[in-house]
């Protein structure tokens, strides 16, 4: 470790040297020549490397469609729930949080249901009251996502807004994103104070509630015999006798 004297000192990668500052002066020291990595650092590596990659085509996915600003810590929150899965199946990313501070359980405490067929429910249930919240704009945004390709390949969104002075009898969505890839639902819910969205963070929420791998066709191999060599085959005609009647 070496001090810095120069009259404009630096922090970061010049050359082969690294410049930071720690309790107000600067220092430099050398890169190591050879970085030594074990199998297991290397695999970590690239399970890291993976899992931005692919919360990055999450982030732009849902980009242009999320009305609720995500905190700032949400790509670093993103990367690291995906680490865990960093291989096909990202199913254990169902209840993301965008915005931290607030999840959709504030509004609805029995939880959305996504089927098999693309149809997302939400049961019907007693809403709760806020103050000065006078209705929930519900959307729903939906987008297919192929990993394999990083491309986001189609996506679509819906809203229902709900009057909180009325009841709620529940609300299906179909959802109908063609495409092969990965399909990731999301579910954002705004308060609103006489139709205008609320900016208060208590009243804004977007998760994710549901992650639906692609569809995989069962491929049945049929197993096929080598015809023998050098074999005739002699084809009969049967012929069946005639029957006369006579009188």
């Amino acid at each position: 470790m070496a001090k810095q004297n120069s009259i404009l000192p630096f922090t970061g990668k010049l050359g082969n040297l690294i410049g930071y500052r720690r309790n107000g002066k600067f220092y430099l020291r050398g890169m190591p020549e050879i970085v030594r990595q074990t199998v297991a650092t290397r695999r970590a590596a690239r399970r890291f490397g993976m899992a931005s990659s692919r919360g990055a085509l999450i982030r732009h996915a849902f980009y242009g469609e999320l009305d609720v600003r995500a905190d700032k810590t949400h790509g670093n929150r993103l990367t690291k729930a995906l680490i865990p899965s960093a291989g096909n199946n990202i199913k254990g990313l169902t209840g993301f949080r965008f915005n931290k501070h607030t999840g959709i359980d504030r509004f609805f405490l029995l939880p959305p249901q996504f089927s098999a067929d693309g149809i997302l429910h939400i049961p019907a249930q007693t809403l709760p009251v806020f103050k000065n919240i006078t209705s929930l704009e519900v959307k729903v945004i939906a987008t297919r996502i192929n990993f394999e390709t990083q491309q986001v390949v189609a996506a679509e969104s819906d809203i229902l807004l709900l009057d909180l002075r009325e009841s709620f009898n529940g609300a299906v969505f179909s959802l109908d994103v063609p495409g092969n890839g990965t399909l990731v639902v999301a579910l954002q819910i705004r308060g609103l104070q006489d139709n205008i969205p609320s900016r208060n963070t208590r009243y804004l929420a977007a998760d994710i509630v549901a992650v639906q791998p692609p569809q995989t066709l069962e491929v049945i191999h049929k197993q096929t015999y080598p015809q023998p060599r050098n074999m005739s085959y002699t084809h009969y005609t049967h012929s069946q006798p005639s029957i006369i009647l006579r009188e």
